[in-house]
């Protein structure tokens, strides 16, 4: 209906000026006194060829419209596609032509000056977090050298920059073409155990009871991203539980639930958890959060085919499952 409106406004004017003409040869062979079955039988053949000749105008221009739409939905995808547009028509169509190459080319241009400005740098930061791999380790051999209550904090702090060194590679790497996931089967508790590790120093400063129940399961995954995940998740767990306990246990089927006694979110703050850079109410009174761990967790888990979801009651705690359920047929 919309095509059939817009050829009947680009083609009003020939229609007015054809039903003018036929008017008046009709005047003008009545003024004549021609008969009147010869005047209505040339009105009925002028009649009839009009609408022969708009038929199959409006035929070609709905014909060239869908060739046009298809091309521009390609070009959507690639802006060098208009090279497969049709021949123009006449002056305006071949400005339109122009216009659109010129567009298109640029676009191009921008697209490949992004991607290379972005892959450089990925490239520089990916080196800096490499780098500063090296202190860090450094830094971890000193400290394990001697025990003291500052030698503590200074080690817990050193795991969160270590953090926060993963968190920039992952985010890195997580859109990188370079970007490889081993499927494997790969046995839960040692990944789980991998993470608790991690964060022992923190379970000890801050006087927090683990509850581990051994899971007994392998599971069709990643080890390096699902642990970066499992990481997020209690790293989050451990920033905002001052007391009481964190809890790992194996939900069926194959549920990771990771639940802590913590402060909790606000009711409101729940469904946007996963966004980029959302923080809410809990991260605009820390001041630090970023708002990337829980967004990178929900791109992990997607790609890696696991679904994680939280649920949490404010001043109760929060309790994030980790979906690990996965066909073996999907296994390459």
């Amino acid at each position: 209906m919309h095509l059939w409106i817009s050829w009947l406004r680009s083609r009003g004017k020939l229609i007015l000026t054809g039903f003018l003409w036929t008017l008046v040869y009709m005047v003008t062979c009545w003024l004549f006194g021609l008969p009147l079955p010869v005047s209505l039988y040339a009105f009925a053949l002028c009649v009839f060829l009009g609408l022969i000749l708009l038929g199959t105008d409006y035929w070609r221009y709905r014909k060239r419209y869908q060739e046009i739409s298809r091309i521009l939905g390609g070009f959507l995808q690639d802006p060098l596609f208009y090279e497969e547009l049709p021949e123009p028509k006449d002056c305006i169509e071949e400005a339109y032509q122009k216009l659109l190459r010129q567009t298109g080319e640029r676009m191009h241009d921008l697209e490949e000056d992004g991607v290379h400005r972005y892959a450089d740098l990925a490239d520089y930061y990916m080196a800096w977090a490499h780098q500063v791999k090296t202190p860090i380790a450094s830094m971890r051999l000193k400290l394990g050298s001697q025990d003291s209550a500052l030698c503590r904090d200074l080690e817990m702090d050193l795991i969160r920059i270590e953090q926060y060194v993963e968190m920039v590679m992952c985010y890195l790497r997580l859109d990188s073409e370079s970007t490889d996931y081993l499927l494997k089967e790969y046995d839960l508790d040692g990944i789980v155990r991998q993470a608790v590790k991690q964060f022992a120093p923190q379970f000890i400063g801050k006087k927090l009871q683990l509850v581990y129940e051994p899971l007994s399961c392998t599971v069709l995954t990643d080890e390096k991203w699902l642990l970066f995940v499992i990481g997020q998740v209690l790293s989050n767990a451990l920033k905002y539980t001052r007391e009481g306990s964190i809890t790992i246990s194996l939900e069926e089927p194959k549920i990771l639930c990771i639940r802590d006694t913590g402060i909790g979110i606000a009711p409101e703050d729940v469904p946007r958890v996963f966004e980029k850079g959302f923080t809410g109410f809990n991260g605009r009174e820390d001041k630090k959060a970023s708002g990337l761990g829980l967004y990178l967790c929900k791109r992990i888990c997607g790609n890696l085919g696991h679904s994680i979801r939280l649920e949490s009651v404010p001043g109760e705690g929060t309790a994030v499952r980790i979906g690990l359920a996965k066909k073996a047929l999907e296994v390459e």
